[in-house]
């Protein structure tokens, strides 16, 4: 009798008033708990003691990264969750996980947010899969395209943006300038201007203005030249995107073509400079309006190699700029005059 009344007896100290309390054991297991829960260290880890509506006890059961009131049930979440962002690497060869994927980017019909299935025969540990399974991500991969380019406008997307980095390589454009142009074309797509032009002269179009706006401008020659449509084409679609988007491009300054041209005919830099000051000085007395851009930075040119005593040919500069020589015989003496000079 006594045996069994002390085996089912609780783990409990009697108090004088005749109430129980917890064993000592027991309540040295609970305050190892809840400080446990309230340490704090220099990562930031969870401070609070007491439940925030009953003012009970909090304790972590197990592993459980959430704080629980003994009382009322309350979980509290805990702040030694590490919520800093892990930088993405693409190869893979990080022994951190990552949690973030890469940015979104106008240059993908689906802004980069699809998920891929990779064409690497090997399952996570690098093991070779087998013949079945190995056909089995064969058709996945497959659907998966299939899925992607479901609709008309993502086969448009894909086409034309496909067209817009094939240009902006070719013409060294910067990545800027090609996110630009992605949205000037989705801008298109969406409010129906293509119904009626090819898509190559609109891509073309789009990469003619996003490298305008940007302040990067290329010559609609250059950007002709590796368009795959006429250029009276490209220049009826940019005369149409930028009336119906409304887009906001200033005219071209010729200061912006003077340093692709002196690198390409190996001027001093002392040419280049007063060539940027001759053709600021043409800009500022209005010699550049209603005449071609390229022109002026050429002639400009010409003219500050003339005042540097370099020797540049004409011939050069007009290969380089893409421009006729009597072009640049016509824009130099303007410049010069513009810029308070005489002809040399």
């Amino acid at each position: 009798m006594n045996e069994r009344t002390s085996e089912e007896r609780p783990n409990t100290d009697s108090q004088k008033d005749g109430t129980e309390r917890p064993s000592s054991s027991e309540a040295n297991e609970r305050r190892s708990v809840t400080d446990a829960v309230s340490q704090k260290g220099g990562d930031g880890q969870h401070t609070q003691t007491t439940c925030p509506e009953c003012q009970g006890r909090l304790r972590r059961p197990g592993d459980s990264a959430d704080a629980v009131c003994d009382d009322c049930g309350l979980v509290v979440p805990d702040a030694t969750l590490d919520t800093s962002p892990e930088r993405y690497t693409p190869s893979g060869t990080s022994d951190q996980g990552s949690r973030l994927g890469p940015s979104s980017t106008n240059l993908l019909h689906d802004k980069g947010l699809s998920t891929e299935i990779g064409w690497q025969d090997t399952d996570a540990k690098g093991n070779s899969l087998s013949g079945e399974r190995r056909q089995q991500m064969r058709r996945l991969r497959q659907w998966n395209e299939r899925f992607q380019r479901r609709s008309s406008t993502d086969r448009n997307l894909m086409h034309a943006l496909g067209e817009i980095n094939r240009m902006a390589s070719a013409l060294g454009v910067p990545d800027s300038a090609r996110e630009t142009a992605g949205a000037v074309y989705r801008r298109a797509l969406r409010d129906g201007l293509l119904p009626g032009r090819a898509v190559e002269s609109v891509a073309t179009a789009a990469l003619y203005a996003a490298s305008r706006i940007d302040g990067t401008p290329r010559s609609l020659d250059e950007v002709s030249t590796v368009s795959r449509v006429e250029q009276i084409r490209v220049e009826r679609a940019y005369r149409q995107l930028s009336r119906e988007l409304e887009l906001e491009i200033a005219p071209t300054d010729p200061r912006s073509f003077i340093g692709r041209i002196a690198s390409d005919v190996e001027c001093t830099d002392a040419t280049e400079r007063e060539a940027r000051r001759l053709a600021g000085a043409a800009v500022e007395n209005g010699v550049h309006s209603g005449k071609h851009p390229v022109g002026i930075a050429a002639g400009a040119l010409y003219a500050a190699a003339k005042r540097c005593d370099e020797s540049l040919r004409q011939a050069d500069i007009a290969r380089s700029a893409d421009v006729s020589e009597m072009t640049i015989r016509n824009r130099y003496p303007e410049i010069l005059s513009a810029a308070g000079t005489e002809d040399m």
